[in-house]
């Protein structure tokens, strides 16, 4: 089932096993079970003997196996087979089983195993989203940690009946106890906190004990980490409030534009990022939304109120939020958010194979994601606003051989049409005409552009009229003491190494003020002020 690559991999993994387990399969006599089989066969063989194979399943969904300490028949399943994106949580999911520890904080493992109450978690997934491992792994530890919590992994283009029936059409998507828990991409820790009600009230009341920093980073993207890096090296006390580590770029697929690194995928780089800055004595607070900027008064402090009810306070501020998928704001986007409205193809895209779709936008974004789609459903059809594509010719060129995809310009979307429970179809106006069309469809995939997560900073600092933050060469905004990088400035490209390199320069902009407004006072100033 395996390649050689992978199984020499996979059996390196498996040396670290400290305990024995156990492959509990329920498999019938379908061609997927067969492969299923082909894949438990390479983990036992990778396990030498500390795996054992029991095809004495009965489960309802088949095929599919629990990973099971032996001895137990408790454990994370996995419907389908967890391949793709996913072979990083069966690999780790073994391993959590068989004794190894995971790289997570401690007080985070007493968070989970604390969690009381019986929960039954039903992860959708597909092989493709990047967006998936996260909510997989994150419900994987916490179903291997506390016996309360079950999990089980399905792969949505296994189960395709399933995934109709429960209109999932967005992942990853999540089910507790049958009913909708959550959908999109979420971190552990925020999984758990929305299990433990009293966990924004504590963390609220510690963030309100800390003392002010000297440099308070706010956002946890490439400008927000660079910016802690720089902030931290200088021997200043500094802090990070976001409200999630890597930013936009866990939503990003493939990087092969950051300079000396050929080719990785966003959330590997925003792991890799959170490490770095990690290695440095940063107070990393994640899940904090700021909601207000209060510049500085009598004590010199700036402070930053977040949306727990806590405030932080800091002799300068870094401001790095970073940038949202904009959206299209006509009737019905909202309504049918994820269920056909949608915003990564990478990871939604083969919940609608042999379906008809449509991609908003006609820039590198849009044309990319068309023909990426071009390749899963029966149909595409783009709607650019504009009389012309944006995107590259060499974008443009490739879009237009595909024989499944059709161009619609000067197209003003205005409305997304559904049943109540799913999209149907959409309407649009034709720009030159003034005529009004609707097309029938099932899925809506938006693809037009970042919008500044700068709202909360209305009427305290300068933004321009796209709402950016206003700054200079050295990252200064409008308020002294407050430095601002990245996506959500004025910084006309929006690239992840400008970002960097902007947050690095915020930082050492904000260091050189704290130097100056510190400086003692010459004597002849100080007696001309007595």
């Amino acid at each position: 089932m395996l390649d050689d690559t992978l199984k020499t991999q996979l059996q390196q993994y498996m040396g670290l096993l400290r305990q024995p387990l156990r492959l509990v399969a329920s498999l019938d006599d379908s061609a997927a079970s067969t492969e299923m089989r082909g894949l438990l066969d390479d983990i036992v063989a990778a396990g030498d003997g500390k795996i054992a194979l029991d095809t004495s399943g009965t489960d309802a969904r088949t095929p599919s196996f629990v990973i099971a300490r032996e001895g137990q028949s408790h454990g994370v399943r996995f419907a389908g087979l967890p391949l793709g994106h996913e072979f990083e949580s069966l690999v780790l999911a073994l391993l959590w089983t068989g004794g190894h520890p995971p790289k997570v904080a401690p007080e985070v493992i007493d968070s989970i195993k604390a969690v009381d109450g019986e929960f039954a978690f039903e992860v959708y997934m597909s092989l493709t989203c990047h967006n998936c491992p996260d909510v997989v792994q994150a419900l994987a530890l916490m179903a291997i940690l506390n016996p309360k919590i079950s999990t089980t992994v399905i792969e949505g283009g296994a189960f395709q009946q399933e995934v109709e029936q429960r209109q999932v059409m967005a992942v990853p998507m999540v089910f507790q106890g049958g009913e909708m828990f959550d959908s999109g991409r979420m971190t552990l820790e925020q999984i758990v906190a929305k299990l433990d009600t009293g966990a924004a009230a504590r963390d609220a009341l510690k963030i309100n004990a800390k003392e002010a920093f000297d440099v308070l980073v706010v956002g946890g993207g490439p400008a927000g980490a660079a910016a802690a890096i720089y902030a931290a090296r200088k021997g200043i006390r500094t802090g990070v409030a976001a409200e999630r580590f890597g930013g936009q770029v866990l939503d990003t697929l493939a990087i092969e534009n950051f300079i000396s690194v050929q080719h990785t995928e966003g959330p590997k780089l925003a792991a890799a990022l959170e490490q770095h800055v990690r290695e440095y004595e940063v107070d990393i607070m994640n899940l904090q939304r700021a909601t207000r900027l209060v510049p500085a008064g009598a004590d010199g402090l700036v402070e930053v109120q977040l949306e727990n009810g806590a405030s932080l306070k800091s002799k300068s501020v870094i401001l790095s939020t970073g940038a949202r998928w904009r959206q299209m704001n006509v009737p019905g986007e909202n309504e049918y958010r994820n269920k056909g409205v949608a915003y990564c193809p990478h990871c939604d895209g083969p919940l609608f194979k042999g379906k008809r779709v449509a991609v908003i936008g006609g820039g590198n974004s849009g044309v990319e994601a068309a023909i990426d789609l071009a390749g899963i459903v029966s149909h595409v059809t783009v709607f650019e606003f504009d009389s012309k594509l944006r995107a590259d010719q060499v974008l443009q060129a490739k879009l237009n051989s595909l024989p499944n995809v059709t161009v619609v310009l000067n197209a003003q979307t205005t409305e997304v049409l559904g049943d109540g429970q799913k999209v149907t179809g959409l309407a649009y106006t034709d720009r030159v005409g003034g005529d009004s069309h609707r097309v029938e469809l099932e899925g809506i995939f938006v693809q037009i552009g970042l919008l500044p997560n700068t709202e909360w900073l209305r009427g305290t600092v300068e933004l321009s009229g796209r709402g950016e933050i206003v700054i200079d060469e050295r990252g200064q905004t409008s308020v002294p003491g407050v430095f601002a990088a990245g996506d959500c400035t004025t910084v006309p490209y929006k690239q992840i190494i400008i970002a960097m390199g902007a947050g690095s320069t915020a930082a050492l902009s904000a260091f050189d003020h704290l130097i100056r407004t510190s400086a003692p006072q010459p004597a002849a100033a100080v007696a001309e002020t007595a």
